[in-house]
């Protein structure tokens, strides 16, 4: 009975550790789209037809933009402590035991705040301002996801908004 119930608790612990472990934020996923690239949403006035127009493309950047993490607030060190309390708890007897549990409660303090950490941080998105120097002599800008095959000097053309190579 002493073995099952011991084997019962590693298992439980070996669960809530990967089921903290789960909570790492996976790298961000940059969606890209397909040609015809749409501008982002603007008031537009009222047009009766559509208008079109012809440029080519005279630069292309890109875009950084940074949201400032949160930080740590401690709530990832004590649950990861917790769990490394648990998980350490069932190891060795006597002083053993006591050392296990010692270890894994900072171990898991440590891991749980490394992982809230990552959670809270900075994250940084990339977008692509391509301007087209139009034939009359205007200059346009379209803020897209990813400039795709579009390269400066490009000839290109501009309906509804809509900017496609020709």
């Amino acid at each position: 009975m002493k073995i099952s119930m011991r084997f019962v608790s590693v298992t439980a612990s070996v669960l809530a550790l990967a089921t903290l472990t789960a909570c790492v934020a996976p790298a961000p996923v940059y969606t890209t789209s397909r040609y015809p690239y749409q501008a982002p949403p603007q008031a537009i006035p009222y047009q009766e037809a559509s208008y079109v127009e012809y440029g080519h493309v005279a630069n292309i950047e890109v875009l950084r933009s940074e949201t400032a993490g949160t930080g740590t607030t401690g709530g990832g060190a004590v649950a990861g402590g917790v769990i490394g309390g648990v998980v350490g708890n069932q190891f060795g007897r006597g002083n053993g035991r006591a050392a296990a549990t010692a270890l894994g409660i900072v171990g898991g303090a440590l891991l749980g705040n490394t992982i809230e950490a990552q959670q809270n941080g900075p994250r940084v998105y990339e977008m692509y301002r391509v301007s087209v120097q139009t034939d009359r002599g205007g200059y346009r800008a379209f803020d897209v996801q990813s400039p795709g095959d579009l390269r400066i000097g490009d000839r290109v053309r501009i309906d509804n908004g809509q900017i496609s190579r020709m």
